[in-house]
């Protein structure tokens, strides 16, 4: 098995040259929305209880690696317990496992590499949080980590995070989690959040805030910011199961055009969505003078190119059989959720 395929180099392609939408900005029509969007996997299966199943393993997961550390810095412990296990929807875990089932193996081998993914999402999001980022006072319908705690402490928290993250990975003694595969996972989960994923994405949104931004510049930024972390939760999955090479190419296409789906409906909710139901401010881009994709597309072609990043997400996975039929559900799910 070939481990390393293009993830890293087409990160670095992405970041200085972004492969376009498929179809232009003008070309999506209003009347191609569909809304809610249900394929025949959506209907049949129960996503609602495969969500609660996959949260209540990497929860679980989750407080025996919490168990282990050090508690000498008691309050630094109990702020990285709070960024992590304060609710959440565990989008990333629940993709990797989800991954891992598509490529054949049981999803419990997945158990570590969801749990580093679930700890590097939430160190992003308690320094995305921050008064010298978006300064949040609210995340998943609680004061933010900084907030409850102080802010030198929540950047220690999230610094500690991330550190744990890979050292989840490294030692884990999970059969799946050979020499290589462990490898290849830091590797992997590295790029996607480094300068060229998640931290350049947020650096470039940053830079963005009050300019003019076209379309090209936005999905660039989104690709990197959101989509990078949520390409590589599908990745470890899918390495959790020795998956071979064609497996996770088509994979990746998958996860490439479901992590903008996922930014495009966040964008539209934020419009869209109340405070109470989104756990977060409603209407903070807009005071933060974001360029978003209601803003530069209109609401109703925002929500139209959801619904055909949704079908390009379908259309990557269609040569797997029905154990992708998770993987066909979270598709929908993206693209309708509330929150």
């Amino acid at each position: 098995m070939h481990l390393r395929h293009e993830f890293h180099s087409q990160q670095t392609t992405t970041h200085l040259a972004l492969t376009p939408l498929a179809v232009p900005p003008d070309s999506i029509e209003d009347t191609r929305l569909q809304r809610p969007i249900l394929n025949a996997f959506a209907m049949t299966f129960d996503l609602h209880a495969y969500l609660q199943t996959a949260q209540f393993r990497v929860n679980t997961r989750l407080e025996y690696w919490f168990a282990k550390q050090n508690t000498t810095a008691a309050k630094l412990s109990e702020a990285m317990h709070y960024a992590v296990m304060n609710g959440g929807k565990r989008l990333r875990p629940v993709l990797a496992f989800a991954a891992a089932e598509a490529c054949g193996t049981d999803a419990s081998l997945a158990n570590d590499a969801a749990c580093a993914l679930e700890m590097l999402h939430s160190y992003s999001l308690v320094h995305d949080d921050l008064p010298a980022m978006d300064n949040d006072a609210l995340r998943r319908g609680v004061p933010t980590c900084h907030i409850a705690f102080d802010e030198a402490t929540a950047i220690l928290a999230g610094d500690a995070l991330q550190c744990l993250a890979f050292e989840v990975l490294a030692s884990s003694e999970l059969p799946s989690m050979t020499t290589p595969i462990k490898l290849e996972m830091i590797r992997s989960l590295a790029v996607a959040s480094g300068t060229h994923g998640m931290a350049g994405g947020q650096a470039l949104d940053l830079a963005a805030s009050g300019k003019l931004l076209d379309l090209h510049g936005l999905e660039t930024i989104h690709r990197l910011k959101t989509g990078c972390l949520i390409r590589a939760a599908v990745r470890l999955g899918a390495l959790a199961a020795h998956a071979p090479e064609s497996s996770l190419l088509a994979l990746d296409q998958y996860a490439s055009a479901l992590g903008l789906a996922y930014q495009v409906q966040d964008d539209i909710l934020d419009v869209t969505g109340d405070t109470l139901t989104l756990g977060k401010q409603q209407g903070a881009d807009a005071v933060l003078d974001k360029a978003t994709y209601p803003r530069i597309l209109g609401l109703q072609a925002a929500q139209a190119l959801a619904t055909h990043l949704h079908d390009q997400a379908l259309q990557a996975i269609q040569g797997f059989g029905d154990g992708a039929t998770p993987l066909r559900a979270l598709a929908s799910y993206i693209v309708n959720r509330r929150y």
